[in-house]
């Protein structure tokens, strides 16, 4: 079964920019040319350019037309899962607690909430092969008669843990990362005597109205994670 029609408008524009033929800043042949090369209409040919302008390959401007995008090389995707890297699979968690508190002044902050709305706190230890790896500082919003099952967390992403109450194609995610001396805490779940820093990764995930419904902090050992990205 043969492509639709506006499918072979994007390959062709994309096929154009890929080889050069068309550079950053020239303009994409008007509607009214495409839909004569191509034998559709206006609906058809506009369909095509929203797929482009979509996946950054043009912009329009308003009463002038579309023109290529200058593409953004420094513009990577970061493939990130905190139980599995190119390196290392975590293969059991350790839950070292689950409380409810109130959140100092730099957590509340960050979830956008008082200092008297009450928070869940997780922490756990990451292990591979018996060797602890990782030190895992999960918080989330607490509602009243939130029901919180210790054997369903222990084992959780980040993204199960909320699965419940928001679903996961509607989560928004943010991630930040940094090298960081870790405090004599997580030296001690860790078994690190020296001051190598761990690779530590901040997740914050947001509700669909961009709210921030949880932040977690994950403290690796920099001989057990790996992070890659690509520009696809």
């Amino acid at each position: 079964m043969a492509d639709p029609v506006y499918i072979k408008i994007v390959e062709d524009i994309k096929r154009k920019v890929n080889s050069a033929e068309l550079k950053p800043g020239d303009t994409v042949p008007p509607e009214t040319a495409l839909c004569k090369e191509y034998g559709v209409s206006r609906m058809t040919v506009r369909k095509g350019l929203a797929i482009l302008a979509n996946e950054g390959y043009i912009y329009s401007v308003p009463g002038k037309g579309s023109y290529v995008q200058k593409p953004e090389v420094n513009k990577y995707t970061l493939h990130y899962d905190e139980m599995n890297n190119p390196i290392n699979s975590v293969d059991n968690a350790r839950l070292l607690e689950v409380t409810i508190i109130m959140p100092d002044e730099k957590l509340a902050d960050e979830l956008r909430i008082t200092r008297s709305k009450h928070v869940i706190m997780i922490r756990r230890v990451f292990y591979t092969d018996g060797i602890p790896v990782a030190y895992d500082v999960k918080y989330l919003l607490y509602s009243k008669g939130m029901p919180i099952v210790e054997k369903e967390i222990e084992q959780a992403t980040f993204q199960e843990m909320v699965s419940n109450s928001m679903p996961t194609f509607a989560l928004k995610r943010k991630i930040s990362i940094s090298a960081q001396i870790p405090n004599e805490e997580i030296k001690r779940y860790l078994n690190i005597y020296d001051e190598h820093a761990l690779l530590v990764v901040e997740q914050k995930l947001y509700n669909n109205e961009n709210k921030p419904i949880g932040i977690g902090v994950t403290s690796y050992r920099g001989d057990y994670i790996k992070l890659q990205g690509s520009s696809d």
